[in-house]
């Protein structure tokens, strides 16, 4: 319960209106409480010396404190207090009440408010509520101040746990889903996904999320691709392999030249496949050995095209050069490079019809030369583009090896470009051909 986000922020919010309610509290208390004491000392005083004023003036006029009683009562309206006067023996002479006079003033009495004197001598002594019990009058609106901060606080700390409570739900509801939906994936359940509740940070991540868990199927899916393209590719060589081999056995066939030249020719398809297999699993693990050096582009290129030039030639597709006059040395392994050329050319030689062309292009943009491999082909649809660099993937679905090889070949370019720290783009188009572009750095002067 302790581990959960939801009560470690609902403690942590309480604990911080705690600490803002009892800072508040104590600084309007004191405040309040030295503000009230001043009120009270300017106020009192005044109070007191109007009612000696008052007492002193009644005496001066009868020379005594008949019929005082009159304005003892006046001065019980006015203050709203019960007022006991007292002459100079203790005897009490006028009570606001009525009922204290003719008594004598008690001990245990508070300290009297008035004293009326005449040519300095004492003459009458006033008291304000004598028989209640003294109450300090700060201390009494001090407590009802903090009884009022009290229940203001209880107010705000329940208003903060129903905020608090609510603002957790709306916060935490999404990370509860990306929570179940981890667990989901680490079952095995790679279709999950968590719903976008919001466009903030936590709607980013569900977004995130989703992508990932999308990118790991797949992957997956293609994992398992893979493993189906690699059974086929190497089932098909195998089983004539052992169909040969059975017949010659059995002696239906006879183990003529031309049979070894049939299972060579198997063989040879199977080293093809397992060789180029290991080299993308070198290329995709960061493992390829590239031996790297300042070279001349042209010179790779030039050595390609004379390579290919008589297969372009028996079909009828034409081969044509067009590179920058002032391009800078590139920092490659030039037979890896090659290979990427020859990949990509042997690729546009089996989708070009007779008659058409195939251009190689060449210039600078900043630190990378950026190298293009036209053609006037058969183009891609835009279904296949996204796949074409993908293992096995070949858009020819008859996976005839005339038209699609083993389809690793453009896997296999890929990984050598980012290998060398470039990248590769297809622009492609039906019935308008296709264009591989990819990059290669500059060397250092």
């Amino acid at each position: 319960m302790w581990h959960s986000l939801r009560v470690r922020l609902l403690l942590a919010t309480i604990l911080v209106v705690l600490i803002a309610i009892g800072v508040t509290a104590f600084v309007a208390t004191r405040r309040t409480e030295g503000e009230f004491q001043r009120y009270v000392e300017k106020r009192s005083p005044l109070d007191d010396r109007r009612m000696g004023y008052i007492l002193a003036r009644f005496y001066e006029e009868h020379s005594n404190w008949e019929g005082v009683q009159d304005e003892i009562e006046s001065l019980a309206h006015i203050s709203g207090q019960q007022v006991v006067l007292a002459d100079a023996g203790g005897q009490i002479i006028a009570d606001s009440a009525g009922r204290l006079a003719g008594t004598s003033v008690e001990p245990r009495w508070p300290r009297p408010a008035v004293i009326v004197s005449q040519s300095g001598v004492p003459v009458g002594t006033a008291y304000l509520d004598p028989l209640k019990q003294p109450l300090d009058p700060a201390a009494s609106f001090i407590k009802a101040v903090n009884r009022s901060v009290l229940f203001g606080a209880l107010a705000a700390g329940l208003a903060a746990v129903i905020v608090t409570l609510f603002i957790s739900g709306r916060i935490l509801r999404p990370v509860e889903h990306l929570t179940a939906a981890a667990e989901q994936m680490s079952q095995g359940d790679l279709s999950v996904r968590v719903p976008v509740e919001a466009h903030d940070e936590l709607g980013q991540l569900a977004i995130a999320f989703n992508s990932m868990a999308g990118s790991i199927a797949e992957q997956e899916q293609l994992r398992r691709n893979m493993v189906g393209d690699v059974a086929h590719e190497l089932r098909t060589p195998l089983t004539n392999l052992r169909g040969y081999l059975e017949a010659v056995r059995d002696g239906l066939v006879p183990a003529d030249n031309a049979l070894v030249d049939s299972l060579y020719e198997e063989t040879m398809l199977l080293t093809r496949l397992v060789a180029d297999l290991h080299e993308l699993a070198q290329a995709e693990a960061g493992q390829l050995n590239l031996v790297r050096a300042p070279a001349a582009l042209p010179e790779v290129v030039e050595q390609t095209v004379q390579i290919l030039r008589p297969q372009a030639d028996a079909k009828g597709v034409a081969l044509s050069v067009d590179l920058a006059p002032d391009l800078p040395e590139v920092d490659i392994d030039r037979e890896r490079i090659g290979q990427v050329l020859r990949n990509l050319m042997n690729n546009a030689l089996a989708h070009t019809p007779s008659g058409g062309e195939i251009g190689i292009s060449a210039e600078r943009h900043g630190d990378f030369v950026s190298i293009a491999v036209r053609d006037t082909g058969e183009g891609i649809s835009p279904d296949d583009l996204p796949h074409v660099f993908d293992r096995f993937y070949r858009a020819d679905r008859s996976r005839a090896r005339q038209t699609g090889g083993y389809g690793l070949g453009l896997a296999i370019v890929r990984q050598l470009v980012l290998a060398h720290g470039g990248t590769i783009v297809v622009e492609s188009e039906p019935g308008k051909g296709s264009t591989f572009t990819f990059t290669a750095p500059v060397a250092a002067m």
